[in-house]
């Protein structure tokens, strides 16, 4: 099916924010735009890309495949994120994935047979102070456990949508790519939410609490890596030769 003219009409206002001559820049957004429609980056949607941008197939396939968030294939309303990367892998991680695995009948990248979530593991979601944590549509769940993500996934099931730990409330995948494309989420409390918590700021605290200055370093603090001098080598002696 062609894209839609409301898809279309978006890509035009994408466009018109770069200057005259430099559409290439839209290329970003534009690519969450069309998955916003289709579910995933289709040829059709590389296709369009390209003739709006003035760019080849090739050009916008590769930077489409380049970036994990651009999807191949088509996904659920729901793209459930696991982190397994080392920081959530030692406490739990992927126990989190397995029981997910088991409780949707899907593994890495596969979706389920109603087509409303899509399972993948993370490399990493950049929230290591909150380990193990899993994302909905990008928006975190922090500190989760195998029994409290399969409740998460439960009530997505059930068709709530629970409410993510911090920042702003759950919308689907359509919804996420459209605003990742640029628009903003029209709903009162879309952008609410704290984004840092303690574990966020804890070493700051443990800095302040011990009198610690990036400056310096503090007795019993651990030592601070010297910064390499400026200043230009010294002059070697000069020898007298007769």
């Amino acid at each position: 099916m062609p894209l839609t003219e409301q898809t279309r009409a978006a890509a035009r206002e994408i466009i018109a924010r770069y200057p005259e001559g430099r559409s290439r820049s839209a290329l970003l957004p534009m690519l969450h735009l069309v998955q916003s429609e289709e579910g995933a980056v289709t040829a059709q949607g590389v296709d369009f890309c390209a003739e709006q941008l003035g760019l080849t197939h090739a050009e916008v396939g590769a930077v489409a495949t380049f970036y994990t968030m651009y999807k191949r294939r088509p996904v659920g309303d729901w793209l459930v994120s696991v982190c397994t990367n080392l920081s959530c892998l030692l406490r739990g991680g992927e126990d989190v994935y397995q029981r997910l695995s088991a409780n949707l009948g899907v593994g890495h990248d596969q979706t389920t047979e109603d087509g409303t979530i899509t399972l993948e593991h993370a490399e990493c979601l950049a929230a290591c102070d909150y380990a193990p944590v899993m994302t909905v549509n990008y928006e975190f769940y922090d500190q989760v456990t195998p029994d409290s993500a399969e409740g998460i996934v439960d009530a997505l099931r059930r068709g709530e949508r629970p409410a993510p730990t911090r920042g702003g409330p759950l919308c689907t995948f359509a919804e996420a790519s459209f605003q990742l494309a640029g628009f903003a989420d029209p709903r009162p409390d879309g952008v609410a939410g704290p984004g840092v918590g303690d574990p966020s700021i804890a070493g700051v605290a443990i800095a302040e609490a011990g009198g610690w200055k990036p400056e310096h370093g503090v007795a019993g603090a651990p030592p601070l890596t010297p910064l390499p001098s400026t200043a230009p080598p010294a002059a070697a002696p000069q020898t007298k030769v007769n």
